[in-house]
């Protein structure tokens, strides 16, 4: 039998595909109006975006991370409650979970600064102080970290025990074999649904589009209502999107590529 041939060596026609396509439409930004003021304006939310993905995996990552650290504890009490936490953030959808921090958590968290601060003299806190963005960094933070929870406990699971053993043996402490021997490898098996997670989260970005907060997609529906351009405006807010979760797949491609052995290759 012929060798069958790895798919991630096939040819990439898809890209071609998206290329072209993107291509085409960033042509007709050039050349129309309509395309090139949805542009200009959808453009401006290219930031917010970009900071409430970046921000709100970051803190998912460090969040996911403590927890499968928890989850693995020998202390039965840390492992109940890293479960608690990620079963019932896995259970409620994303959007009810950022309306819900952002108009009872914040709320509430502003009602218990005050009490706190009060008492101290300090400056009442307002609900309307406590920014819209933030919340929805926060909501999105709460509903990854269950994810990216199990990501992590599944990589640090998989490392041999045998290596812990030995790293044991040679006199590292529990901190140092964590850092020398477990994470890195554990790191190097979890980069594809780390990636992978990274790019649903610029698309889950959106949804802060439910606070008002002002990103591609909420800019996309205050101009298309003010234009009536739908076809044209969601065209660029596609483009933008696939720009950026392709521009991140292939660099995370190309990473995970260079982590492999060169048996892999």
């Amino acid at each position: 039998m012929q060798p069958q041939p790895k798919p991630d060596r096939d040819f990439p026609w898809w890209l071609v595909i998206l290329a072209v396509t993107g291509a085409v439409l960033f042509w007709r930004i050039e050349t129309n109006d309509v395309y090139a003021r949805a542009l200009d304006t959808l453009g401006k939310g290219l930031g917010i975006t970009v900071i409430v993905a970046v921000v709100a995996y970051l803190g998912a990552c460090a969040i996911g991370l403590g927890l499968a650290v928890m989850g693995l504890s020998k202390n039965i009490v840390l492992r109940q409650i890293a479960r608690l936490y990620i079963e019932v953030m896995r259970g409620v959808p994303i959007i009810v979970l950022l309306l819900y921090v952002a108009f009872v958590l914040a709320p509430g968290a502003v009602w218990l600064v005050n009490q706190i601060g009060q008492p101290l003299g300090l400056p009442e806190w307002r609900v309307r102080d406590f920014p819209l963005i933030a919340r929805a960094v926060i909501a999105l933070m709460l509903a990854y970290s269950a994810f990216l929870a199990e990501i992590f406990r599944a990589g640090l699971q998989a490392v041999d025990k045998g290596q812990i053993e030995a790293a044991q043996a040679l006199g590292l402490n529990r901190w140092q074999r964590f850092r020398h021997i477990v994470f890195p490898q554990a790191f190097r098996m979890i980069l594809p649904p780390l990636g992978n997670d990274f790019v649903a989260m610029v698309k889950d970005s959106s949804l802060v589009s439910v606070l008002g907060v002002s990103d591609i997609t909420q800019l996309a529906k205050v101009t298309a209502a003010g234009n009536f351009r739908y076809f044209e405006t969601y065209n660029v807010a596609a483009l933008l999107y696939l720009t950026m979760t392709i521009g991140l797949s292939l660099i995370l491609r190309w990473i995970e590529a260079r982590l492999r052995g060169p048996s892999d290759r």
